[in-house]
């Protein structure tokens, strides 16, 4: 039976992995195997030990298998078959993205596997995953999760693959996929499936009809998306898609959408409604080990830069067209509270490993953290995919002190040293609370803060929806004049996108000259990955400018890449070098 609310289960331990963990447990049989392409680290910044864990606060008996061999059924035949579902998941990142470089080359690490290992994972790993999971298990239902599945889950283009795919559930033959933050969309699966009961109409949910109930259902009520043949035909059918997707993705009143491949309708259920603060504690607060399974002997590297981190805010707002995020968490915010945050900070404390540094306080933003939407009457009917573009929305409800006193909080507990902030921060709404930045500047800079205008040229930053050069260098000016304030020699660290659709060699003059002007040595330039599903990849494959649907040029060829990366690139990792007769610096 399940209890309804997540309960704490009495004894903290890992999810079992094996037969002989089950036998630990006094277990004959799981209820629910996840299979994930990331090794097992019980963390909560980790999606498949978070569904694990509110699963089993279900009353559920959850096993994990952490990157199978693909190749070999009796992979993933260790714990036996399931009782309820299969849950398919490809890890933190895209597969494709864990796998290959911007240059579309293998890379040389895996930050998600032991050892920073590669080739630990499948390319498209939801798909063959889930293939897997029907011949291993058949007849056994296949749900598919996690930001490969939730940017996927309509058709896409593939950059690494260089087409259009359809909904990875054409390919994967998955019963359902969710998209989105899925522990509510889970635990319903869970309810029902154990009920016997049929899986339609489940928020943050996608399925692919039959046949028959394709031709024979009445979607008047759904917004209908170009189909995969119209996309195959036309380019521009994408950036039609990206749009309707996003006017859609309010939980409180999107429609939802159709897309027709061939006879078959691809149905997505409207969003998922966000978790509450009571809610999202609880999430935070399930007993997580916060560590790796002690089945790995080499370090796992994601884990190491995240395992004195906090996440404290859910969501991101910001609309960015190249970020994923906002299709997959969603913009509307969710905040825990800082009582959550400080017990997790203190359990955090008595690990052996920690030395006194919280390294992160946030989130996808960490600004974000206290500030709310959807509130309003007019939030439940907003269209707009940016609460910050091209202003910030007067319905956003900003508490300029909540993330100041959840900072000092934090700073003043016995256990904690130093406590710094590496999440995204948005620039023009710390604008908006000078406090703010002199707060990150006195107390939460590690000499270094890392700040992302992406790029300066006005049409470019349009095409990003991000603040541009004004902003950036008021942000900068007040930073630095808080860091001389508090005495301290800081400098910011920024990060600019190259070959971004609509970013020439001229349009790179912007940041270029800027560079050489203040002579900055940049520590990375990211060179642009259109992510599946975004604005920004619609914006590539098609040629279009997002907003006009006007051609933009897109540079596709690596060797014209090159050129504007090496144009920003600095030599060598360095931060800002000052001028001798620059006092301010």
């Amino acid at each position: 039976m399940l209890r309804g609310t997540m309960e704490t289960p009495p004894e903290k331990r890992f999810l079992p992995t094996t037969a002989a963990e089950m036998a630990e447990r006094g277990w004959d049989a799981i209820d629910v195997l996840i299979v994930s392409g990331d090794a097992y680290v019980d963390h909560p910044s980790f999606g498949p030990a978070v569904i694990g864990r509110v699963l089993e606060a279900e009353g559920l008996r959850v096993g994990i298998i952490a990157q199978p061999d693909w190749t070999n059924p009796a992979s993933l035949e260790v714990m036996g078959r399931p009782r309820l579902f299969c849950g398919i998941t490809a890890g933190n990142l895209d597969s494709m993205l864990s796998n290959y470089t911007a240059a579309r080359r293998k890379r040389r690490e895996d930050s998600y596997s032991e050892g920073g290992e590669t080739g630990r994972r499948p390319n498209l790993a939801v798909m063959v995953y889930s293939q897997l999971a029907r011949r291993v298990f058949p007849g056994l239902p296949v749900v598919v999760g996690g930001i490969e599945a939730s940017l996927r889950r309509t058709v896409h283009y593939d950059y690494w693959q260089d087409k259009l795919r359809p909904s990875v559930l054409l390919d994967s033959k998955a019963d359902i996929l969710v998209y989105g933050m899925g522990e509510r969309a889970i635990r319903e699966i869970a309810r029902r499936v154990a009920a016997n009961e049929p899986l339609d109409g489940i928020a943050g949910t996608a399925r692919l009809l039959g046949g028959r109930e394709s031709a024979e259902r009445d979607f008047k009520d759904c917004a209908m998306l170009p189909s995969f043949e119209e996309c195959q035909a036309d380019k521009a059918a994408l950036i039609r898609l990206a749009k309707l997707t996003e006017r859609e993705q309010n939980p409180f009143s999107g429609k939802p959408l159709v897309q027709f491949h061939g006879a078959r309708a691809l149905l997505v259920e409207p969003p998922s409604m966000p978790l509450g603060s009571e809610e999202l504690d609880r999430v935070y607060e399930l007993p997580y080990m916060r560590a790796p399974h002690p089945s790995y002997k080499e370090p796992i590297p994601a884990f190491a830069m995240i395992k004195d981190s906090i996440t404290v805010v859910r969501g991101c707002c910001g609309g960015c067209t190249f970020c994923g995020l906002g299709l997959h968490q969603g913009r509307f915010l969710s905040s825990r509270s800082e009582d959550s945050v400080v017990r997790e900070v203190e359990e955090l404390a008595n690990q052996k490993s920690f030395h006194g540094t919280v390294t992160d306080l946030g989130g996808p933003t960490a600004n974000l953290y206290g500030c709310r939407n959807g509130v309003s009457k007019a939030c439940k009917t907003c269209r707009r995919a940016s609460c910050l573009y091209p202003q910030i929305c007067s319905n956003l409800e900003i508490d300029k002190q909540a993330e100041i006193r959840l900072m000092r909080r934090i700073r003043a507990m016995e256990q904690v040293k130093h406590v710094f902030i590496q999440s995204g921060i948005r620039m023009e709404l710390a604008l908006r609370n000078p406090q703010y930045i002199r707060e990150l500047a006195q107390h939460h800079t590690s000499g270094h803060l890392k700040i992302a205008p992406e790029h300066l040229h006005p049409d470019v930053v349009r095409r990003m929806r991000k603040p541009g050069l004004k902003v950036f260098e008021a942000f900068r000016e007040q930073f630095e004049a808080c860091s001389r304030e508090a005495g301290k020699e800081q400098y910011l660290v920024p990060y600019f996108i190259s070959n971004f659709p609509g970013s020439t060699k001229e349009e790179m003059k912007a940041v270029a000259g800027y560079i050489r002007e203040e002579r900055w040595n940049l520590q990375q330039v990211q060179d642009f990955i259109p992510l599946p599903m975004t604005p920004a990849a619609a914006m590539y494959y098609s040629g279009l400018d997002y907003e006009t649907e006007h051609p933009i040029p897109v540079i596709r060829g690596l060797s014209e890449r090159r050129s504007q990366i090496n144009t920003l690139k600095g030599r060598k990792p360095a931060s800002k070098k000052k001028r001798p007769d620059d006092r301010r610096r």
